[in-house]
């Protein structure tokens, strides 16, 4: 029996890893064609950079300067770090409000955020951006306002499920102290709240970094650019592209986003599994 249960994680363990390496391989391939010139990047895709066809930082060097890649990350750094505290700070109240209040117009809203899930961003892209523009939304930080909407629905639906699991008495007993409700909110539900809210924090930013389409039928393109929409730029006449100039600005991109995950990845399971609450 013991043999037998070996012999089926072993086989459980070595498919997944064969799985992982199929996602990793494409980051894998991108980084080594960011370090050989273009002519090779097209003909030997697979092989690795040596000989003449390895140019050091010569991509990295002209895609920063033909994308002007130093602004637009600063761009997207302020609309993510913007964007996600925003989520944060709206989404965890309004959790809390909705599970302790739990009336007719809680569930009513609570079902309203689950709608907000399920309703695809193709079906909403193009009044959006018109209305965008109206209310002058098309700033960087005009952008967080638009996040905030979309990103609000999977936040609620976490946070909710977290609050849920938390004992009231220990908020029923800081308000007989003395603590108001902002008090009670931020001194101790908060701090309870702590693994869930790196959780949907990692979930945010991964997303809004990486987002293209938002930004890209929002945004005042002649003044704003973020990375995943400069990198575009590297796209010449009758369909030319740098790609020698276009790995080496994915890989820069992509950089931050990889370094965040790895530094708050344990605190992912912990934030979703601790939203899985009946109720």
């Amino acid at each position: 029996m013991n043999g037998d249960k070996m012999k089926h994680g072993a086989f459980w363990t070595v498919l997944f890893t064969l799985i992982s390496l199929a996602w990793v391989y494409p980051i894998v391939l991108v980084v080594i064609n960011s370090f050989k010139q273009k002519a090779y990047i097209s003909r030997d895709t697979f092989s690795l950079p040596a000989g003449k066809a390895f140019v050091g930082l010569d991509n990295y060097e002209r895609g920063i300067q033909r994308t002007n890649l130093i602004a637009s990350f600063g761009w997207t750094l302020l609309i993510t770090i913007g964007a996600v505290l925003l989520i944060l700070f709206c989404t965890s109240m309004c959790a809390w409000w909705i599970v302790r209040v739990n009336n007719r117009s809680a569930k009513f809203l609570y079902t309203l955020f689950l709608f907000n899930m399920i309703v695809p961003f193709q079906m909403i892209m193009f009044p959006l951006s018109k209305i965008a523009d109206m209310m002058g939304l098309n700033t960087p930080w005009g952008m967080w306002v638009l996040y905030l909407g979309f990103g609000a629905g999977l936040a609620v639906f976490i946070f909710t499920g977290v609050i849920k699991g938390l004992p009231a008495e220990i908020e029923e007993a800081a308000m007989i102290d003395g603590a108001s409700v902002p008090r009670t909110f931020f001194t101790v539900v908060l701090p309870m709240m702590k693994p869930s809210i790196v959780s949907v924090a990692i979930l945010q930013t991964m997303w809004i970094w990486n987002d293209f389409l938002l930004p890209y039928l929002t945004l005042d393109l002649r003044k704003y650019k973020t990375m995943s929409i400069a990198v575009q730029y590297l796209k010449g006449g009758y369909g030319s592209v740098d790609m020698g100039a276009m790995m080496g600005c994915l890989v820069l991109a992509i950089i931050p986003i990889i370094a965040f995950y790895l530094v708050c990845q344990k605190y992912i399971v912990a934030g979703v599994t601790a939203g899985a609450v009946k109720g």
